[in-house]
């Protein structure tokens, strides 16, 4: 018996209809979704039929606005029932978000007040021919990013494009692109090149480029750890041909809102908070003898079972308290103390998932690691979290220290960077970074 949204939400800060959702969310996960992930995880193969009962529920336009026919979360909103679908299959979670922060992007940086009127002139057609498709033809979208070797926040993505007639050809390649062979279109992250100037952060540019585009090749094999079902293979991309049509917002658009809304990269963290989730509620169905094709074994009496239930709870509910507000407060221009939370939550919920997982096999005892049980499962995806990019733990601990000790304008002179990831830190007004903003 899964938890219910009323075990760990005040349900008074949530609308009616999102309820109604996330409630849905859950019965595809008990009937479908948790029936399915073993042999998901098994062959390393993409969860197809619950993209196909997401797409039918409506759930690929949920960050879409609802003029053009989405259901208009917010962020807020958007973690929440990515954290539901985690309790249940977290490969299905983590790829969901990547569609789901194409369609974030397009619509979230698109209300930056930032944004000139010409710019969101410039942005809107091409914003609404990316929901239209995800509305009318059910689209999913990939986001592959990062390219092996190095933080795509530090340096400029080596996946490049070059002005040519009528468009851009991109020439490149991109590590770990889930979805990679499922979706319908990527979002391809890349530097414009000019002749005779370094590649630079400001001409980041974000194409739409469709599965069967000319040069676009899937290579390698995928056999991880966890997170199996997710096909993060490699993308190439060789002399692929887009147009102005193709992008996903204007040039310069990325560089001046991304940084203003950090919120925007911690959107992995709600699948591994189901995962943490997931991990908790099977050890209570364990403990009480409620697991389907296993004997009724009640375990409840022993004393040492009881002590690490009731750790495992005060971690989970602290964890999710802290991610949840941070999640509350996702918006463009964040405050200081609401980027702080964040990252913190980010930390909290990449270790405690891993935490949750380990104490709850610990708990339950050794036919917990047997693969005929999901707990295994969820153990191995719950170990994927932390390295993540762009805010892996060591991040997260890096990010929120130097926000601690250090005075907004003496951030970009702090010790201990050594050309590591410190360039996705957000710095408000403050630092090198003011003229992208």
């Amino acid at each position: 018996m899964s938890s219910d949204i009323a075990d760990y939400y005040d349900l008074s800060r949530i609308r009616p209809e999102v309820q109604a959702k996330l409630r849905l969310v859950n019965e595809l996960g008990r009937d479908k979704f948790a029936p399915r992930a073993k042999s998901i995880d098994d062959d390393a193969s993409f969860p197809v039929e619950n993209y196909r009962d997401l797409a039918a529920e409506g759930f690929l336009g949920l960050c879409i606005p609802e003029e053009f026919g989405g259901w208009g979360y917010s962020m807020f909103e958007y973690a929440m029932v990515g954290a539901e679908i985690g309790k249940y299959c977290g490969a299905t979670a983590l790829t969901f978000n990547m569609h789901n922060s194409s369609m974030a992007w397009s619509r979230f940086m698109y209300e930056m007040p930032n944004l000139t009127p010409e710019e969101k002139a410039a942005f809107a057609p091409l914003r609404e021919r990316q929901f239209r498709r995800a509305i009318a033809e059910k689209a999913i979208y990939s986001q592959p990013i990062s390219e092996g070797g190095q933080n795509w926040t530090s340096k400029p993505n080596q996946t490049q494009c070059r002005k040519v007639d009528g468009g851009w050809k991109i020439n490149g390649f991109k590590k770990f692109a889930s979805l990679a062979g499922y979706c319908d279109y990527y979002t391809i992250v890349c530097t414009e090149v000019f002749e005779g100037q370094e590649p630079r952060h400001e001409d980041t540019m974000l194409f739409v480029v469709h599965k069967d585009a000319p040069g676009l090749s899937v290579k390698g094999d995928w056999d991880p750890l966890g997170m199996r079902g997710t096909n993060s293979r490699d993308l190439i991309l060789k002399d692929v041909f887009v147009t102005e049509e193709d992008m996903l917002m204007p040039r310069g658009i990325f560089g001046k809102t991304l940084p203003n809304w950090p919120h925007m990269m911690a959107t992995l963290s709600p699948t591994y908070m189901g995962v943490a989730q997931g991990a908790f509620d099977f050890m209570v169905d364990y403990l009480k003898g409620n697991i389907p094709g296993q004997p009724p074994i009640d375990r409840r009496m022993y004393a040492t079972k009881r002590v690490a239930v009731g750790k495992m709870y005060a971690r989970l509910a602290s964890i999710r308290a802290l991610w949840w507000q941070a999640f509350s407060e996702a918006k463009g221009f964040p405050s200081k103390a609401e980027v702080l939370r964040m990252y913190a939550a980010q930390y909290n919920v990449m270790e405690g998932a891993a935490e949750m997982a380990s104490m709850a096999i610990r708990t339950c005892g050794g036919q917990s690691m047997l693969k005929s049980l999901p707990l295994e499962r969820m153990y191995r995806d719950s170990r994927c979290g932390a390295l993540m990019l762009p805010y892996t733990s060591e991040i997260m601990e890096d990010y929120i220290a130097v926000l601690s000790l250090y005075e907004m304008d003496e951030i970009d002179s702090a010790p201990g960077d050594e050309g590591g990831a410190r360039t996705s830190l957000w710095r408000g007004d403050s630092g090198t970074l003011r003229s992208l903003r």
